[in-house]
């Protein structure tokens, strides 16, 4: 088997407006395609990450929480490449969205920061 790219990431969110909003309006992807499934009372929202589809955003009714504070097993984050970090930071503040320190990657010497969704997602912002 050959795996050949990771070809998306589903997020579920608690509250659809808000998330379709932050993903949309704060971060910039592009929506290509909303979906309301009526049998589930879900939404779908297909996102692409610079022309490129990449993330699904679901809501359910009442989904239940997901521990990411302390670290919990499972998968860590998201993680979004960024030319400049110091300009996303910028951004970001603007809308009174808090955004941890820089830190510099030891092995690599690249600069990164975390924040967070609406929901707690951690979310990584890495300069290469």
């Amino acid at each position: 088997m050959q795996l050949n790219k990771i070809h998306h990431v589903a997020i579920i969110c608690s509250d659809y407006e808000k998330s379709k909003d932050f993903y949309v309006r704060i971060l910039g992807l592009t929506p290509c395609q909303e979906i309301y499934r009526e049998e589930r009372d879900s939404y779908k929202l297909d996102l692409q990450v610079n022309g490129e589809y990449q993330i699904e955003l679901f809501s359910f009714p009442n989904p239940p929480g997901r521990p990411s504070y302390p670290e919990a097993a499972g998968r860590r984050h998201l993680a979004f490449e960024v030319d400049d970090i110091d300009e996303a930071i910028e951004h970001l503040t603007s809308f009174a969205i808090s955004v941890e320190p820089v830190r510099i990657d030891e092995f690599t010497g690249k600069r990164f920061t975390f924040f967070s969704d609406p929901d707690g997602l951690p979310i990584e912002l890495y300069q290469l």
